[in-house]
């Protein structure tokens, strides 16, 4: 049975982080475009998630009064990382293939070029690039089945990162 602390916590703060993802994607939408190529976006919303995640771990190590164990810090981390994960993905599922299908076309031109500039300043062969336009053409990576594949690459990633988490966050002697 997981601890009730942990539960709320790790509810609370992964609709948080589901939120805010959704709130990032929503301004670059209504914005620009563009701004989903630049990469420092991608870094302010691993940045914003991270904080929440720490603060999210801080908050439950207080509230259980530094009692927690590994398995409890990453419970806590993974239960909000997958709450904000499929609230994010839930989002972007509706904006790009119900609200405004057309945009995910527009990104896929947009990562194109993206793509092409950033191989052409690395010194690609030409047949390389054409090749790689190829590929992309034929993606979509905002479709629906692209999005829930992306959101389990993201929850393995976020394991990752709550084994990581978890190791820094337990309780230095574990009493159960």
């Amino acid at each position: 049975m997981i601890n009730e602390v942990i539960k709320k916590n790790g509810i609370t703060y992964g609709v948080m982080i589901g939120i805010a993802s959704a709130l990032i994607t929503a301004t670059i939408y209504a914005i620009d475009l563009n701004l989903f190529t630049a990469w420092w976006m991608g870094l302010l919303g691993i940045v914003i998630s991270l904080t929440i995640s720490i603060i999210l771990l801080s908050k439950t190590k207080k509230e259980l009064k530094g009692i927690f164990p590994f398995k409890d810090a990453f419970t806590t981390y993974f239960i909000a990382a997958v709450i904000g994960i499929l609230i994010s993905t839930s989002f972007n599922i509706v904006l790009f293939n119900v609200v405004d299908p057309s945009a995910k076309d527009t990104l896929n031109e947009l990562m194109i070029k993206y793509t092409v500039n950033m191989m052409q300043k690395f010194g690609s062969p030409a047949s390389v690039i054409n090749e790689t336009i190829d590929k992309m053409k034929q993606s979509n990576p905002y479709s629906t089945f692209e999005l829930l594949k992306g959101s389990v690459f993201a929850i393995v990633i976020s394991a990752v990162f709550g084994l990581i988490f978890a190791a820094f966050f337990k309780s230095k002697t574990t009493q159960e």
